[in-house]
C-alpha cells in the first residue's frame, strides 16, 4: 500500500469516475476578505450548506471544517476540499501597500498531515505569477512545489489556482497567453487539477485547456443572479475543455442554490444544454 492509493480514492470523490468531471462549491471566501453576502453569520452558513448537498465537492477554510463536518459524513456526501492559503490580494479593506496596491502575501494555513487526519480530500492553493520582484515570485514556485510533495506523502489532491499578481493592471492579466501560461505551470508543478478564471470566451478558453494536461476547474467569478448566465458559463467552460466548474458566490448567493446546483449538474455530468437544464429545474 502506498499514499497513490489514497489519493487516487480522494480524487474519486472529487472528479466523477464516470464522466471525469466535478462541480465544485468554494465556501471559503471570509478567510481572505471577511464575511461575505450569503455566509455571513453562523445561521446563514448552515442555510447555504443544507442546500449544497448535492456538489461533487465543496471547499471551506480550516476554521469552518469542525462546525461543518457532518456535512461531509455520509454515502454520497460532497468532497471536502480545504482552502489552504490566506492572502491579501485585492483585498477591499485594509488593502496593502502604498495607495492601496500590492503584489501581495500568502500564507499556508495548516500542514498536510493536518489535512490528511481531518479528512480532507483535496486542498486548494493559490500560485501568484508575474511579481516585479522575481524574488516573490520564486517563493510562490517553492511553496507550492512543497505543498504539491507534501501532499503527495500523505495522499491528499491538490488543486492550485494560478493568478496573475497584475490583475488590477489590465485585461493582459486574463490574456490567452497568460494563463495557458500559469495553468501549464501548475501543471508541471504537480496540481491535480487547475482552478483558473474564465477569459470571456470559448475560442479564447480552448487554448488553455489544450496546453493544460491536469483536469481544469473554471472559477465563476461574481454572480449569482442570474441562472441562466451561471449555467451558460458552465457549458461554455465544458465546450472549451474544462473538466468542471469550482462556483461560489453563483451558487451559496443564488435565490435556488438546489436547483442551480441540479442544473450544473445536467450541464457539466450529463451534457444537457441550457434551455433544457433551465426548463428542468
Amino acid at each position: 500500500m502506498d499514499s497513490r492509493t489514497g489519493k487516487k480514492i480522494r480524487l474519486g470523490r472529487l472528479l466523477s469516475p464516470t464522466t471525469g468531471r466535478s462541480v465544485v462549491v468554494a465556501a471559503s471566501h471570509g478567510v481572505m476578505s471577511g464575511p461575505p453576502a450569503g455566509l455571513r453569520t453562523r445561521a446563514e452558513i448552515d442555510a447555504a450548506f443544507a442546500k449544497m448537498g448535492a456538489a461533487d465537492g465543496v471547499m471551506v477554510s480550516p476554521g469552518m471544517l469542525p462546525l461543518l463536518e457532518d456535512f461531509y459524513v455520509g454515502r454520497g456526501r460532497p468532497a471536502a476540499v480545504l482552502h489552504l492559503d490566506w492572502k491579501n490580494h485585492g483585498r477591499r479593506i485594509y488593502t496593502p501597500g502604498k495607495d492601496g496596491r500590492s503584489e501581495g502575501v500568502l500564507a499556508q494555513l495548516a500542514s498536510l498531515e493536518e489535512v490528511a487526519a481531518a479528512g480532507v480530500d483535496a486542498v486548494m492553493t493559490y500560485l501568484y505569477i508575474g511579481q516585479r520582484d522575481s524574488t516573490l515570485e520564486r517563493a510562490e514556485i517553492e511553496r507550492n512545489a512543497r505543498i504539491v510533495a507534501d501532499a503527495a506523502k500523505v495522499g491528499v489532491a491538490v488543486i492550485i489556482e494560478p493568478r496573475s499578481s497584475l490583475e488590477a493592471e489590465g485585461d493582459d492579466a486574463l490574456s490567452t497567453e497568460v494563463l495557458s501560461l500559469y495553468c501549464r505551470i501548475s501543471a508541471d508543478i504537480g496540481a491535480d487539477l487547475v482552478k483558473v478564471l474564465w477569459n470571456g470566451s470559448v475560442d479564447a478558453f480552448a487554448p488553455v485547456a489544450q496546453s493544460c494536461y491536469a483536469p481544469i476547474l473554471v472559477a465563476g467569478g461574481p454572480g449569482g443572479e442570474d441562472e441562466k448566465d451561471t449555467l451558460q458559463l458552465a457549458a461554455d467552460s465544458i465546450e472549451a475543455g474544462a473538466a468542471g466548474v469550482m462556483f461560489g458566490r453563483r451558487v451559496f448567493r443564488a435565490s435556488r442554490p438546489e436547483a442551480v446546483l441540479a442544473g450544473l449538474r445536467s450541464v457539466v455530468h450529463e451534457g444537457v444544454s441550457v434551455d433544457d437544464a433551465l426548463a428542468q429545474l
